[in-house]
């Protein structure tokens, strides 16, 4: 069985963890851009591939997937999920499962607007938020809205371009420059078609940050949820984390992934503010914080592998403890 990791960037924990389950029953393909993105150095296989926007992207995984008969592809970038979202079936053809939700998860997931109606929508709570300009100035004035705020792209990825205002002279400074910077970074492709609200305005909750991941099989049904507490972030990724085992995840994890209907893991950032969960955002893939839950007992991969041969998963993917504190750290690898 041959996995090809897509955009695999810094993710060499992913790579190697295939690697592990697999244990030399298949090879583990990686893909960039660039030949200098870490990941490349950890997989059996690593190809350069065009830009996900250009017209020879798609025809050069085709490619690959019948040079290397490929059984399966996992994505690690948001912009490129709705890109393989349309193109499943053409791989599906090929013999390919592309471990991608549907396009219309994706978009619900991708906007961050959207999003919040879906949280509404299924009765779980979520931040003040804004896309305009002059009404979020009207909220802060009435006091609807206070500060700090959280304005971030809402069309976003890798926490690009995210500024914490804690005075209306910050906010008004910080909305403009991230509106000039928003037009020199990757995300604007995502947002030009709507960039007079393509700027998410928040409210910025206090207390503890969580990450969940909350898994569905490959027939869109709910599978489980793990959590961890956040320590710290870097980078926009979680840096260090404990793992937690709590009820009321469980509960939130289960709503979102039966109402969503996404496959495999969903990545979700969460606030416990004032005693209550709050959900911020949803991103159909595995995350930066994926690492903490494999390495407290939740290989997420052993289960996907398990799907996609249809062979009865092994108990021992699921041997998640409580209270386990992971931090990650810098090596070096040649190129």
């Amino acid at each position: 069985m041959n996995i090809l990791f897509t955009c695999a960037g810094r993710r060499n924990y992913l790579i190697n963890y295939c690697k592990q389950v697999l244990n030399g029953q298949g090879e583990v393909l990686a893909t960039d851009m660039s030949q200098l993105a870490p990941a490349m150095s950890d997989a059996d296989i690593s190809l350069i591939v065009p830009s996900i926007y250009s017209e020879d992207y798609i025809p050069k995984l085709i490619s690959i997937v019948k040079e290397y008969q490929v059984k399966a592809i996992i994505s690690l970038n948001d912009l490129e999920l709705p890109i393989l979202a349309r193109h499943k079936q053409t791989f599906a053809d090929l013999g390919a499962q592309v471990m991608v939700s549907d396009s219309s998860v994706i978009d619900i997931c991708f906007d961050k607007i959207k999003t919040r109606d879906f949280l509404v929508s299924i009765g779980l709570n979520t931040p003040l938020t804004f896309t305009n300009y002059d009404e979020a100035l009207q909220a802060i004035k009435s006091g609807q809205l206070t500060f700090p705020l959280v304005l971030k792209p809402r069309w976003g990825s890798a926490s690009i371009g995210i500024e914490f205002p804690e005075s209306l002279e910050e906010f008004e400074l910080a909305y403009k420059l991230l509106t000039i910077k928003l037009k020199k970074t990757i995300l604007f492709e995502a947002s030009k078609n709507e960039l007079n609200a393509a700027i998410l305005i928040q409210q910025k909750l206090n207390g503890p940050e969580y990450g969940m991941d909350i898994v569905n099989n490959l027939d869109q049904e709910y599978f489980t949820t793990v959590v961890r507490k956040k320590l710290s972030m870097r980078a926009g990724e979680t840096d260090k984390a404990i793992s937690i085992i709590d009820q009321r995840f469980s509960d939130v994890g289960e709503k979102i992934a039966v109402n969503l209907k996404h496959i495999g893991n969903l990545d979700c950032d969460v606030f416990e503010h004032n005693d209550e969960l709050y959900v911020l955002e949803c991103n159909p893939r595995f995350g930066g914080g994926y690492p903490f839950s494999h390495e407290a007992g939740m290989n997420t991969i052993q289960a996907y592998l398990a799907w996609l041969s249809n062979e009865k998963l092994d108990i021992t993917f699921n041997q998640y403890q409580d209270g386990l504190v992971f931090s990650k750290c810098d090596r070096l690898i040649r190129i």
